[in-house]
């Protein structure tokens, strides 16, 4: 046979055989089961934002979830899934529970095979506790008796309902609160009273913050008694102006702790004038939940210079009126949002209040959540709101903002001015507030005598 013949042969029939094999293996790699690497936050982490918590559970290799498989994940107590993704190609399975009760433990889990690997390798079940932070709820100073119950009352009602507030005009009186009872047939539970006038004020004068009379009136109906301090400082030494604003007085806080500076004397003088006014509230009885040096971050008043010498001013405060023993004081900070870095601290703070004007209910939800989050273990109030005025803005309604979910412990709008165009809260605004039944308004008030 042919040699040529003979090799095309072989190398046909070798082809033909290896063609037609049906004995070749084809092997897949075995993948192992997703390991957990890391969780967020911590089993047994504490001091957890009550609220939507973030759960991150992240493993060794990319994993696979069906979100429609949320359900099936659970969270103990009062908690619920919100919602459980895992976004593209990604090691890390994201959950959003709602844990909405303070100083409570959580636990999550997620069964076993839930969370798959590649080739569908289930990975094991995953537990995690973690709890929520509470409430501060000890006073900074020692309080009288009738304080220590407002505090309570606060401390128990914060979160579950909110206390209907009014700012009183500069005149030392409760008008604007008679308006609302015009408008609605109920008093708000708490009046502000401003001592703004510290300088003016004098016996027979047109303002005499020692008649306690508008104050211990409003006490005696039942009412919840604040108080704030708009203090004037002159706009250069020897001035007889006065002014507030950073940027019409010459006077500079960074100096108020020199002696020898009429800083000094300013600050030192006005500190023990206001505290004699405040022990004639204390000598009455009278809790006073106390709102000075307010919105110091804005930047427009003079205590708002710095953070460090705003923080040294309020701890002086404090000390010297607690040395002066006035312990039915209830200490108010007001934030700017984003100031950490000028609050006094927590021994110093029992409530972290907001202002806010023209803000929709939106939006003082966003805020109340941003002021929760920054200090939740302080309460929260709506320190001041109302209309902005210059942009034509109304305030969101009272109702919205609740359902909003802005929990606020108490709400206050400011008082009009005589003539104003748009009213910071006007008889509709009112009328929605009052008819809530979360709403408390001063014939709900306990009594604290």
């Amino acid at each position: 046979m042919n040699k040529v013949y003979i090799c095309f042969l072989f190398i046909a029939t070798l082809f033909t055989t290896i063609s037609c094999s049906t004995e070749v293996e084809h092997e897949i790699a075995q993948v192992a089961s997703p390991t957990l690497v890391s969780t967020t936050p911590v089993t047994g982490t504490s001091g957890i934002q009550s609220g939507n918590v973030t759960i991150s559970l992240t493993y060794d290799k990319n994993v696979f979830f069906a979100s429609k498989n949320k359900d099936l994940l659970s969270i103990s107590n009062d908690g619920s899934i919100v919602s459980a993704d895992v976004i593209g190609s990604s090691p890390t399975l994201v959950v959003v529970a709602n844990c909405p009760s303070r100083n409570t433990t959580y636990t999550f889990s997620v069964p076993e095979g839930l969370v798959t690997g590649p080739n569908s390798m289930p990975a094991p079940a995953v537990e995690i506790s973690f709890t929520t932070q509470g409430l501060d709820n000890t006073p900074v100073n020692t309080l009288t008796a009738e304080a220590q119950r407002v505090y309570d009352f606060l401390q128990e009602t914060y979160e579950q309902k909110t206390i209907s507030g009014m700012m009183a005009n500069v005149a030392w009186n409760v008008e604007e609160s008679e308006q609302v009872y015009q408008w609605t047939g109920k008093y708000p539970a708490l009046n502000c009273f401003d001592y703004i006038h510290l300088q003016s004020s004098a016996e027979g004068s047109w303002i005499d913050y020692g008649d306690i009379t508008p104050v211990s009136q409003w006490w005696n109906n039942g009412g919840l008694v604040a108080a704030m301090w708009h203090w004037n400082v002159p706009t250069s030494n020897g001035s007889g102006n006065l002014t507030t604003y950073k940027d019409q007085t010459s006077f500079d806080i960074d100096n108020a702790f020199t002696e020898g500076t009429w800083e000094y004397q300013t600050v030192n003088a006005d500190l023990e004038k206001i505290a004699g006014y405040l022990k004639l509230l204390k000598d009455a009885n009278i809790p006073v939940i106390w709102r000075p040096l307010h919105e110091a971050a804005g930047g427009w008043f003079w205590w708002g210079k710095n953070a460090d010498s705003f923080k040294r001013l309020w701890i002086q405060m404090f000390d010297y009126f607690k040395a002066q023993g006035l312990d039915n004081l209830i200490w108010v900070w007001t934030t700017e949002t984003g100031d950490a870095d000028w609050y006094p601290g927590d021994e110093y703070v029992d409530i972290v209040g907001r202002d806010l004007y023209g803000n929709d209910a939106a939006d003082c939800a966003s805020q109340y959540q941003t002021v929760v989050s920054e200090y939740g273990s302080k309460m929260v109030a709506l320190s001041e709101c109302g209309a902005y005025i210059d942009t034509n803005s109304e305030l969101g309604l009272l109702s919205e903002q609740w359902n909003a979910g802005a929990r606020w412990l108490w709400f206050m709008p400011w008082y009009d001015n005589d003539g104003a165009a748009l009213s910071h809260a006007d008889k509709e605004w009112w009328q929605d507030a009052m008819s809530q039944s979360y709403v408390i308004t001063r014939d709900q008030l306990p009594s604290f005598k």
